[in-house]
């Protein structure tokens, strides 16, 4: 549940209102010292490659220095999951894993079991985690740094398009509204990586346009790759335009030798991901996401597919989550009426997670910005990408991800025209400008005090990282279980009408090798054969269902207490 206190949403309103109306009535209030901290920042914007890696560490070091006051987060949705699964997977140094005697009782969403046990989704996002888990011990480090990773591509993106002043600005704002908070940031399954592809591309554009050098191309291979082993339909919305307009500029010059190292770059990526295909899913032509949704999907992913007939399951929550909760989701995307709604929707998801209720002042000026050469191909971009997650039945902000650094260019560009705008010949403009970002600094310090302040936010699809304690119970349990003597086995029951996003059926890499694990309860004698094959474990039975989430033993192991 929630938590009672004060939403940081409507502080953040209220703040915005307060700064509004004070640069509307005192635009030269606190003109001279703030004039001095632009100076000094801008003389590190200045220096480009010190800006980004200023940008990335800052980014990195806030989030580290939080971490007694904003922890490391526990999983909880099923991607996240999936996900770390592919971490596990990828740390143990292998690519996929042999399919377990009893795999039906450890069927999970997202994850595939035939014709190996896997996670469904591309591997870029399991890399990370799986950088994590070895380098530090734990996967979300991964994370951390992927997000780190990601502000300083979006200033180094930024710097392509715009002075290096409001380069560096977008860069610190990315910090303070994504790198830190977000559940980008403080999540397994974010939009970080993502991200980090689209800033490669949408950065290196500019610079091959004005002066195309190997390295440019490189660079935008290297994103377009990070795009295709992340989130590949949204990267084709992204890569297509950009590598057209590069094309035609390289070809205009005759270059046509500078596109040989991105090229053949590409073909060993799309060779690797083949392989991995091949071990994973059984062939090189067989993507992730085919085999499982084929497998447990009715629903298509896209409004113009048709349905598939309803496939059969074994258990109740399974077939909840995706013949009711995803089925109406689609046959509603389907009518003229749902499709209006849902991307009304989208387009509020979009506003508020990016931009918040602060970082719409500038907005003001989206018109000027539609209109300026400057960043036409954004904007042109922006909108073949916003066409293309129409057709998308869902969208979740990090399906946005791969045009993260299009929207802070066009924030940043905004905020050029805002600080112009002048009225009556008062720097109010100016004035909006300054009280934005101050507004987010103060938001930021909020946030991080938000315990000792009861503030309360929701995780999802605010920017912020909600105070909602999902996936502690299950954590809770998982810690207790893995401290008493011996190898453990949970048999989960749910009790009817469980909510299916609550699930806590996910394993390990190594489900024989695990401390602890997790199976379904197919009930009586149902369960004989999973009991006999872990005959050497105390079995415990999990309801999640109870208040509080109740833990007994089965056979002859004693009790364990309730948590």
């Amino acid at each position: 549940m929630q938590p009672s206190g004060v939403s940081l949403l409507v502080v953040e309103t209220g703040l915005t209102a307060i700064g509004i109306l004070v640069a509307l009535s005192w635009p030269r209030a606190g003109a001279s010292w703030l004039s001095r901290i632009e100076s000094a920042l801008l003389l590190l914007a200045r220096r480009r490659r010190l800006a980004v890696l200023a940008t990335g560490c800052s980014a990195l070091a806030i989030r580290l220095a939080i971490l007694p006051v904003l922890p490391i987060p526990q999983p909880f949705i099923h991607d996240e999951f999936s996900y770390l699964l592919a971490g596990d997977t990828f740390a143990s140094g292998r690519l996929t894993n042999p399919t377990h005697p009893l795999w039906q009782y450890f069927e999970s969403f997202h994850i595939s079991h035939l014709p190996s046990y896997m996670s469904m989704y591309f591997p870029a996002q399991g890399m990370v985690l799986a950088a994590g888990q070895l380098l530090t011990g734990h996967a979300w480090f991964g994370v951390c740094f992927a997000a780190a990773f990601m502000c300083a591509a979006i200033c180094w993106m930024l710097q392509g398009w715009l002075p290096p002043g409001w380069a560096l600005l977008g860069g610190g704002l990315a910090v303070l509204r994504l790198g830190v908070f977000s559940y980008w940031a403080n999540s397994y399954y974010g939009g970080a990586v993502p991200a980090i592809g689209g800033a490669l591309v949408l950065g290196a554009l500019p610079r091959i346009l004005r002066r195309f050098r190997t390295r440019d191309g490189l660079i935008m291979a290297a994103g377009a790759i990070v795009l295709g082993t992340s989130r590949p339909f949204e990267g084709v919305l992204l890569c297509v335009p950009a590598v057209a307009v590069a094309l035609w500029s390289i070809f205009r010059r005759k270059q046509f030798r500078m596109i040989t190292a991105p090229a053949v770059l590409l073909v060993a990526a799309a060779a690797a991901m083949g392989y991995y295909d091949y071990r994973v899913f059984g062939s090189p032509l067989t993507l992730p996401y085919q085999i499982n949704r084929t497998t447990y999907a009715s629903a298509p992913v896209f409004v113009w597919q048709p349905a598939r007939p309803e496939p059969s399951y074994r258990y109740a929550e399974m077939r909840d989550f995706y013949t009711n909760w995803e089925m109406k989701d689609y046959k509603e995307a389907r009518t003229p009426s749902g499709f209006v709604n849902r991307t009304v929707q989208k387009a509020g998801i979009v506003l508020f997670f990016v931009f918040g209720v602060t970082l719409l002042t500038p907005l003001i000026m989206v018109r000027r910005v539609l209109k300026d050469r400057r960043l036409r191909y954004i904007v042109v971009a922006g909108t073949i990408f916003a066409a293309g997650l129409a057709t998308n039945v869902w969208l979740f902000p990090h399906y946005i991800a791969p045009f993260t650094a299009g929207f802070y260019a066009v924030l940043m560009q905004a905020m050029r025209h805002l600080r112009c705008w002048r009225p009556n010949r008062q720097a109010t403009g100016q004035a909006l400008t300054r009280m934005t970002v101050m507004t987010c600094i103060l938001l930021a310090g909020l946030r991080i005090a938000a315990g000792p302040l009861n503030l309360t936010t929701p995780r999802w699809p605010s920017m912020w990282y909600g105070t909602e304690p999902f996936g502690l119970p299950r954590a809770s349990v998982a810690a207790e279980l893995a401290k008493r003597p011996g190898k453990q086995l949970a048999v989960v029951r749910y009790a009817p009408g469980h909510a299916p996003f609550d699930d806590w059926v996910y394993n390990a890499a190594d489900i024989d090798g695990s401390q602890v694990v997790w199976a379904r309860d197919m009930g009586g004698e149902k369960n004989l054969p999973l009991l006999g094959y872990f005959k050497d474990r105390n079995v415990w039975l999990v309801e999640p269902d109870a208040v509080p989430p109740r833990v007994t033993a089965l056979g002859v192991t004693p009790r364990l207490a309730r948590k």
